[in-house]
């Protein structure tokens, strides 16, 4: 009997003991998440050509951020071939035979990962910051490419090791780079959403699907999960702006909003989660912006564009014609761009390279956010800051976003503008080149003219 009380002793001793252990790591892991480091300032960019020069990572490396995103064309793998009108090969026009894009063979690809990982700046920015990120189209492979594109499975891997993914990494094992990360303490945590927009691409002009059923599925559990003080979604596409709606047939660019169907389903899939501090980050075009969409959640959306950290449209035409450029950015009708008196230029458009940048104040009441554009020197040229109240359910007066028939500021998208306000670039440009073909006519004729006359004149003489 003895015996038996001190087993039944001896074994609540070590069940004491357990439970204590349970408790104890319990609560370190409580207490490190308790404790992870606050995240203030996150930096993010897109479009580097490992070939040119870089010099933007000394400002990103000034700005300190914690984190950098890529948003995509981290690297340019893709061939661009020579831009032929006429020849065997010809590149350009509705009479062309051979694509202006081909793709890379995967030694080069590697090769070309290489080269930009090894740039000195960026590798001073690796030491100091956690770097994340996705891929857009010249990074996975090929200009414009979605789901049909054959590489997609050898270029994830390039893609992951670049950006130093773990063996045993989740993202390694799936179809499609798309990932969610989460920083800081409970209470002032920042979600990080990063999205895949090429692996599960439908054609084009199909308004089929971006993401995927997998891909989708994963995005509803990731926005239904735990609140956050801030969560961030980041599209190497850009989300609220539809410029092609606007700009075409002159200038066509991938967005969400050729895909209307999924960009509705985008943000319904935000409003029914109820999760406040919602914004997105973009890159792609080329050059940088703010947008804003004010109907779709019940606070404002916002959309920062930052492209690129070498590719920029100024970069490819002559300083000469950066005025014209900018003319031609400030007439581009765009309904969601956020205009404000503080921008470099007047269009609130940065076509030189640059990067994002997110800054945090959370000790501020209420705490507040501030997201930019700067350019090569850290300057800032275009950028909006507000409270984090601003970004909560309900922020916004639905009478005042929702009066029927009205055109309304970052509400009415692009493709329900008047048609000669959403095509008046187009107008302008046809009415320039039928004015300059008149002209030129005219020249032509009158010199006929006055050559006929010479020689009649000489004739006579």
């Amino acid at each position: 009997m003895n015996l038996r009380k001190a087993s039944m002793g001896s074994g609540r001793w070590w069940g004491m003991v357990v439970i204590g252990a349970v408790v104890a790591v319990v609560a370190t892991g409580a207490s490190q998440k308790k404790h992870d480091p606050l995240v203030s300032r996150i930096a993010f960019g897109s479009c580097s050509d490992q070939s040119h020069p870089q010099p933007v990572w000394n400002a990103l490396i000034n700005f300190d951020p914690q984190v950098f995103i890529w948003l995509g064309d981290n690297i340019y793998g893709d061939i661009k071939r020579p831009f032929k009108v006429f020849g065997k090969e010809r590149t350009f026009g509705p009479w062309k035979n051979a694509p202006r894009f081909v793709p890379s063979s995967s030694q080069e690809m590697e090769f070309k990962y290489k080269k930009a990982k090894t740039n000195p700046g960026y590798s001073r920015l690796r030491e100091k910051t956690k770097v994340i990120g996705t891929w857009d189209d010249h990074d996975y492979g090929l200009n414009d490419a979605g789901k049909e594109f054959s590489g997609k499975i050898t270029n994830q891997r390039l893609l992951l090791d670049f950006l130093d993914e773990p063996q045993d990494s989740p993202r390694r094992k799936q179809d499609g780079v798309y990932a969610s990360y989460t920083f800081g303490p409970v209470g002032r945590q920042v979600k990080v959403i990063l999205l895949d927009t090429r692996y599960h691409r439908d054609p084009l002009l199909s308004d089929g699907t971006i993401l995927g059923n997998s891909q989708w599925t994963w995005l509803e559990k990731e926005l239904n999960g735990p609140a956050s003080a801030i969560t961030i979604i980041g599209s190497s596409i850009q989300v609220i702006s539809n410029l092609s709606a606007a700009t075409g047939p002159l200038f066509s660019f991938e967005s969400w909003g050729r895909f209307p169907k999924e960009r509705d389903r985008l943000f319904k899939l935000i409003a029914d989660s109820k999760r406040d501090g919602v914004l997105f980050i973009s890159g792609d075009v080329h050059f940088g912006e703010i947008t804003r969409y004010d109907c779709a959640t019940g606070y404002p959306l916002y959309d920062v564009t930052s492209s690129g950290l070498t590719k920029a449209v100024e970069e490819t035409v002559p300083p000469a014609l950066h005025l014209i450029i900018r003319f031609v950015a400030r007439l581009t009708p765009s309904t969601m761009r956020v205009m404000d008196q503080n921008c470099r230029y007047s269009s609130c458009t940065y076509g030189q390279p640059n990067f994002g940048a997110i800054e945090i104040d959370w000790d501020a009441t209420p705490m507040t956010l501030k997201i930019e554009v700067r350019d090569v020197n850290g300057l800032t040229v275009t950028g909006v800051k507000m409270s984090l109240l601003e970004l909560q359910v309900g922020s916004l007066d639905p009478v005042a976003t929702a009066k029927a028939g009205e055109h309304r500021r970052h509400c009415s998208l692009e493709v329900d503008l008047p048609w000669l306000i959403r095509y008046r670039l187009a107008i302008l440009f046809y009415s320039a080149v039928a004015i300059s073909l008149l002209a030129l006519i005219g020249f032509t004729y009158a010199a006929i003219s006055i050559v006929r006359r010479c020689l009649r004149k000489h004739k006579y003489d």
